[in-house]
């Protein structure tokens, strides 16, 4: 049986608070940036799920603890269960528990997607790989002023695989997405206003939490099953086809995501250099 907001186990990753009928969800890391280590991975749908399930929250709001909303993926946490799988001459077996654990991870950024209570995202700093890929699942986006983004797994040999490349098409546009997802750019908040990444821009983090509070609010006071219901009907098409992609490009990377150039990513990400990518 799911557990309701206020029967949470102990969290090391998040922290949620509720007042009223709003559900505040903070990344607390625990590692520099609030970078999505393992327990990350574990605890996001744990918490997601028990928000769709309790009758007190009507709406939710997403933020990331300190100056940045979260640099995205903790290679150094993940890469050694990561490198068990796919090193050497990894065959079918190593594969498929890699193929496995992509869909674990899509599954955990899915669940904020999943939540029928609308989830509102209030970005603060850097906004990096996984930390798109979970704004992207959000149903509306605020940033502060100094808000950075980057869907930047192209930078480091990874075919995005968590959602970025499903969900971002019909909120900024096919056009623009290539461009950040085949660059691996950085762009600020006020070019992701301009394409529509995010609908605000507000002066200061606590402007931002303040507003993003006060939606969440005027959300909550509408009638609670039919803002489940608009949720559910506006997501029906978009979800479809995120489950497609989602498939597939998990099957992709299980196939094709082992490389030289990925070795040479991470080594060089550890050394902090710049890479020198060969195509094998």
């Amino acid at each position: 049986m799911t557990a309701t907001a206020d029967s949470l186990p102990d969290l090391v990753s998040l922290k949620v608070e509720i007042d009223g009928h709003v559900a505040e969800v903070t990344l607390l890391g625990p590692s520099k940036g609030n970078a999505m280590g393992p327990d990350f991975w574990r605890e996001l749908p744990i918490v997601f799920r028990a928000l769709d399930a309790d009758p007190q929250v009507r709406a939710v709001v997403l933020t990331g603890s300190g100056k940045h909303f979260s640099y995205g993926l903790d290679l150094p946490a993940m890469m050694p269960s990561w490198g068990e799988m796919l090193g050497g001459d990894a065959l079918a077996g190593p594969r498929t528990k890699f193929l496995d654990e992509v869909r674990t991870l899509q599954a955990s950024v899915s669940s904020v997607a999943e939540c029928r209570k609308p989830v509102i995202a209030a970005i603060s700093g850097w906004c990096i790989g996984g930390g798109v890929d979970v704004i992207a699942a959000a149903d509306i986006r605020l940033a502060s002023a100094d808000a950075k983004f980057s869907v930047r797994e192209v930078k480091v040999a990874i075919v995005a695989d968590l959602g970025s490349l499903q969900r971002l098409a019909p909120i900024i546009g096919e056009g623009h997405l290539r461009e950040l997802a085949l660059t691996g750019k950085d762009i600020d908040a006020a070019r992701a206003e301009k394409i529509g990444l995010v609908n605000d821009v507000h002066a200061d983090q606590d402007t931002l939490l303040a507003e993003a509070r006060k939606l969440a609010a005027e959300i909550a006071t509408n009638p609670p099953l039919v803002v489940q219901g608009t949720k559910n009907v506006l997501s029906a098409n978009t979800e479809r086809q995120v489950a497609d992609g989602l498939r597939y490009v998990s099957a992709w990377n299980a196939a094709f995501l082992p490389s030289k150039d990925l070795g040479e990513a991470v080594q060089a990400f550890l050394e902090r250099r710049a890479p020198e990518f060969k195509g094998e």
